[in-house]
């Protein structure tokens, strides 16, 4: 065993630093990006892919903050993608709950219609959505951002619960109903707390989605401005005729760092809960 590692280790060395390279590529823009939201506008255009500027400008981030009203952004986003998280949690470990566990009629014709959405582009049911919301008069608000991000099929998330719901024993269910436990009660007592990882990774893909949203954020905020979100906010750099670069590249920075926490946080159940709807 040992001379065997030991013909192996210069391979995987090798592999190693081959990997640890690409690393380095993969991230290079990332934080090429960062370290340009400390040059000015001239340094940008001209350092071609150094990092390090000259003088480090923290004046980009004010700007980006108050001048730009990202600080109004920000808590904009944060209350659309709170809600929608919330919301797609419940809908969708329900839905893949009742599906996973239970035969009825018209299971698999469900499940094929809403796999089905999932070949649809989302610019192309804009206009029923903005139809409906508007409908709804909620339109120019943020409850309708909020219902137009949440109001999906989400089949990705559903499939993952229908997979992870169908793989815990039945027992956990008969001995529920043996304590008098209704439908409701099992649901939220026992089989959700045992979806954590699947719980993590629908919340941390969803934060993504939502966070970064662009086009239903802006559809419904076009008669407010200060209802915009983060990811619309970024227009507030382009204008007619110039580009504030670096500003654009603090106001990125604001926005992607709490994406960075969140995943980071809860990388452990995100990785847990791809391998379980894998491995069932």
């Amino acid at each position: 065993m040992t001379r065997r590692n030991n013909k192996r280790s210069p391979f995987v060395l090798l592999v190693h630093l081959l990997l640890s390279g690409l690393g380095i590529v993969w991230i290079y823009p990332f934080i090429w990006m960062i370290m340009a939201a400390f040059k000015t506008n001239k340094e940008y255009i001209s350092s071609g892919i150094s990092l390090l500027p000259d003088k480090f400008q923290f004046d980009n981030y004010k700007r980006a903050w108050e001048t730009a009203h990202f600080s109004v952004y920000f808590w904009n986003t944060v209350i659309v993608t709170v809600a929608v998280v919330l919301i797609v949690l419940v809908v969708c470990s329900m839905t893949g709950y009742a599906v996973g566990r239970f035969r009825f009629h018209g299971r698999i014709l469900f499940l094929s219609a809403i796999t089905a959405t999932m070949f649809l582009p989302k610019g192309y049911t804009i206009i029923p959505i903005y139809t409906l919301v508007n409908q709804l008069g909620l339109n120019n608000s943020l409850w309708g951002v909020i219902l137009a991000e949440a109001g999906g099929a989400h089949v990705l998330f559903i499939l993952l619960f229908v997979a992870y719901f169908r793989g815990l024993p039945k027992e956990l269910e008969e001995s529920a109903e043996v304590d008098g436990s209704g439908f409701l009660r099992t649901f939220f007592q026992i089989m959700l707390p045992l979806s954590k990882p699947i719980i993590a990774t629908t919340a941390i893909m969803q934060f993504m989605f939502t966070w970064n949203g662009f086009l239903l954020p802006l559809v419904f905020t076009l008669g407010k401005p200060e209802l915009r979100t983060l990811g619309v906010g970024m227009f507030q750099f382009v204008g007619e005729h110039t580009m504030d670069w670096t500003g654009m590249a603090a106001a990125a920075s604001i926005s992607l760092l709490p994406i960075l926490i969140v995943f980071i946080c809860l990388q452990k159940y995100f990785i847990e809960g791809v391998a379980g709807a894998v491995k069932a």
